[in-house]
């Protein structure tokens, strides 16, 4: 799971929404391989007013109403940081109408310079009777590190 508070490199499949569904009246974007297909963005529950992003596409396939692609979104200035993980739906937008839909499959963080951000795992061992649990929770989100930290009865039973 990645926040969106910077640059992020998204990899997924796009659904071009037709001229009868409010999409583009030319339809699909045409890649060119000299430049990518850009255009705004947001993800719900936010809306085109108060979470828009960024989007570059790259890597589709010309004329196709769904394909893979590949994409950079890039964060509105101002803009709270959105959640961004596999199985989530990016809105595409030109101006504050959705012309396509990109599932994320695979997402990662940019560094400024472009390059991906590798996450380290800290390396917990085993659960065991032995062990206490780590003192910071691996994942801060409000409701994953409310998971983490609550304490309750059931937790401090072992089984024999």
């Amino acid at each position: 799971m990645v926040m969106m508070t910077g640059s992020l490199a998204v990899r997924g499949t796009v659904v071009w929404l037709t001229p009868q569904q409010g999409g583009r009246v030319s339809g699909p974007p045409e890649p060119d391989y000299d430049y990518d297909y850009t255009a705004t963005a947001y993800l719900p529950p936010r809306t085109a007013e108060d979470g828009q992003a960024g989007i570059a596409l790259r890597r589709f396939a010309p004329g196709a109403w769904r394909t893979p692609a590949e994409g950079i979104l890039v964060p509105g200035k101002g803009n709270r940081a959105q959640q961004v993980i596999p199985g989530c739906i990016v809105v595409i937008t030109e101006g504050v109408r959705p012309v396509g839909l990109l599932t994320v499959e695979e997402v990662s963080a940019l560094a400024d310079d472009g390059t991906p951000v590798v996450a380290t795992v800290p390396d917990y061992p085993e659960v065991s009777a032995d062990v206490p649990a780590p003192a910071e929770p691996p994942y801060r989100h409000s409701t994953a590190a409310a998971r983490w930290t609550s304490k309750h009865g059931s937790d401090l039973q072992l089984t024999e």
